[in-house]
């Protein structure tokens, strides 16, 4: 029997990159291009809907935190695996795709053949990192992800949602407006920063500013 291709959904909201990519799985017999998400908004109930084998997974997009999203896909359909694709290889972002589950980190600088490789890899049981992933990682006691041990930094010490909010801060959002992107209230974002300042030993939002910035969660 004929075996099915593997089925690859991209969340990325660069529609350039999901062209190219959907054009490149035409040409393989083993992969096949099942849709693409802008956001993780619907991530959770999309890949209910398409049953995808492979999440080609951005993380600098608008929405929900995507590390968040990649951790509740684990959680609650294990037999998907997520592959994080990204322009940025940042240490906060491999230890946050690590603690998420993620069986990849691939670089956008890469070439095609390069992502493909990796995508067949994880297909076949094994993780995914790019070099420039590697350079910045330890080498582990065991085999698979364990080979790697993600580079540790003060972003450890928050969860993905402190973050996201992090994040928001350090590009100038205000507290109502994060409240409006995240989908919570004013006071849930009040009690995050103040757990974040808290934790990071920072004393008011100018610093945290400048700690976002310094530590790589906000391009300049």
């Amino acid at each position: 029997m004929k075996k099915q291709p593997a089925r690859i959904l991209c969340v990325d909201d660069h529609r350039f990159l999901i062209e190219g990519l959907r054009a490149r799985f035409e040409l393989e017999t083993d992969l096949e291009f099942v849709g693409a998400l802008s956001s993780a908004d619907n991530l959770l109930s999309e890949a209910r809907r398409l049953s995808p084998d492979i999440v080609l997974l951005d993380i600098e997009m608008p929405g929900p935190d995507p590390f968040e999203a990649a951790d509740d896909l684990r959680r609650i359909l294990p037999d998907v695996r997520v592959i994080v694709l990204s322009a940025y290889v940042r240490d906060h972002y491999i230890s946050a795709a690590v603690r998420a589950g993620a069986w990849g980190y691939l670089s956008k600088d890469e070439e095609t053949d390069v992502i493909i490789d990796g995508i067949r890899r994880v297909i076949g049981g094994d993780f995914a990192f790019s070099p420039r992933v590697q350079e910045r990682c330890q080498p582990g006691k065991k085999g698979g992800r364990d080979r790697l041990v993600p580079p540790s930094t003060k972003l450890d010490a928050l969860t993905p949602r402190e973050q996201e909010v992090l994040r928001l801060i350090g590009r100038g959002k205000t507290r109502a407006q994060i409240a409006e992107i995240l989908c919570r209230s004013p006071k849930t974002i009040d009690g995050h920063r103040e757990s974040i300042m808290e934790k990071l030993g920072i004393r008011d939002r100018a610093e945290l500013v400048r700690f976002s910035i310094r530590e790589g969660l906000v391009e300049v």
